[in-house]
């Protein structure tokens, strides 16, 4: 096993853990770090986070859904009684961009929002998308099959979900290259290793994005289309439309949270197959087989590992008191290998029928993308291994620099 005593200190007693998430070893293969944390400390304070982190399933799967924690606080406090920062003028495009934001709202916006949206994707409005799906993705692979080798993430990963959910909303697929930059910028924000430099890119590309769909409502507000964004405009839900800003917020969050993961879960699910050493054919033999596969990829390599919550209210969790005002994370990969839930979690078996994984969250803020990312990997993971026997890395994938998110910055193979 890594030693881990360079950059992982774990305190069991008084539950204080220092990890320096910048280490290569650490988020290269976060899975034992948090195999360390679920033996000693499963909720700990991270000390260079300066935040309580759970990673326990249980613990996870609740405060997922437990309506003292919150995405947002300044709808019952003001900053000053919580001794908050005020807003950064460097990062106001930024910030108007993540105000109506559905991941960063609660109800009555959050639900107003949602149920505008929601419809158009429920399993059974995705799953017409399958034809399509399945067409770009032998499309794709006729590129690149000739060649005996791809980097995988350009030519592929990267490609089929910026073009689906682009399609969706009613976006020219021309500019999905515009999108994955904005949307590279933008979640930059969410990175622990985030610079200034980081900061200035998320908000003048925010800016960009939204100056870009005020064009496209302004289209669709004079010629409405089939697609999602001449929905989101057009629809009232009890006797009220959705605002400007909000339509940009909404946009913009689909967009990102309906790639940005599924990118790099294809990089991730590709990646463990492989490492795995099993029959691909074997996984993927029927409906029920893929099925299975792609959940256990979503529970051992998972795209997005935390997600944080505010304290509503002064409250007591697994022991750890908590004020009103404290921000506490949930670690979602490590509640996925969780051993009171998964014989041998970071084994990789696609025959696992355990606990479902938390990959996508819980609760009201359960990833409304959901549908559509697993039809996306259950469609073009089975077509991917079919096509190209005797797939093989060529080269060490090599991950990306970053926590908070998971994947590969490159994926090399050949056939």
């Amino acid at each position: 096993m890594t030693d881990m005593s360079s950059f992982l200190h774990i305190d069991p007693t008084t539950r204080r853990v220092s990890l320096n998430g910048r280490n290569p070893t650490f988020y290269g293969d976060p899975n034992r770090v948090y195999a360390a944390l679920h033996e000693h400390c499963p909720t700990f304070y991270w000390e260079e986070q300066r935040q309580w982190f759970f990673t326990g399933y249980d613990h996870v799967n609740a405060l997922l859904r437990d309506r003292r924690f919150g995405r947002q606080i300044l709808h019952i406090a003001s900053r000053e009684e919580l001794g908050l920062p005020e807003p950064q003028p460097h990062l106001a495009n930024f910030d108007l961009a993540e105000r109506h934001s559905l991941l960063e709202i609660e109800p009555p916006e959050h639900t107003r929002l949602r149920t505008l949206v929601n419809r158009a994707f429920v399993s059974r409005h995705i799953e017409r998308l399958r034809p399509e799906i399945a067409a770009l993705a032998e499309q794709l692979i006729d590129g690149f099959e000739k060649d005996g080798k791809t980097e995988l993430l350009s030519s592929f990963a990267d490609i089929i979900p910026v073009t689906m959910i682009a399609r969706m909303i009613g976006i020219p697929v021309e500019m999905g290259p515009q999108l994955l930059k904005w949307s590279h910028d933008y979640v930059g924000m969410y990175m622990f290793k985030r610079t200034r430099e980081d900061e200035l890119a998320a908000d003048r590309s925010a800016r960009e994005f939204a100056d870009y769909v005020n064009t496209l409502i302004a289209a669709r507000r004079n010629a409405p289309r089939d697609d999602l964004l001449s929905h989101m405009i057009h629809t009232e839900h009890k006797g009220q439309y959705l605002s400007e800003d909000e339509l940009v917020s909404t946009t913009i969050v689909l967009l990102n949270a309906g790639h940005e993961a599924t990118v790099h879960q294809i990089g991730n699910s590709v990646r463990v197959i492989l490492e795995s050493g099993l029959p691909p054919a074997e996984m993927f033999r029927d409906e029920a087989a893929t099925e299975r596969t792609v959940e256990e990829t979503l529970r051992i390599c998972a795209p997005v590992h935390i997600f944080q919550r505010w304290a509503l209210e002064d409250v007591e969790v697994d022991g750890v008191f908590l004020k009103r005002g404290d921000k506490v994370s949930l670690i979602l990969a490590a509640a996925n290998l969780d051993p009171n839930k998964f014989a041998e979690p970071l084994v990789f078996n696609p025959e696992r029928q355990e606990a479902p994984n938390l990959s996508f969250g819980a609760g009201i803020h359960f990833c409304i993308g959901a549908p559509l990312a697993r039809l996306e990997l259950n469609t073009v993971l089975p077509i991917l291994f079919r096509r190209l026997p005797g797939l093989r890395t060529v080269e060490t994938p090599r991950v990306k620099d970053v926590y908070h998110f998971h994947g590969l910055d490159r994926l090399d193979l050949a056939w």
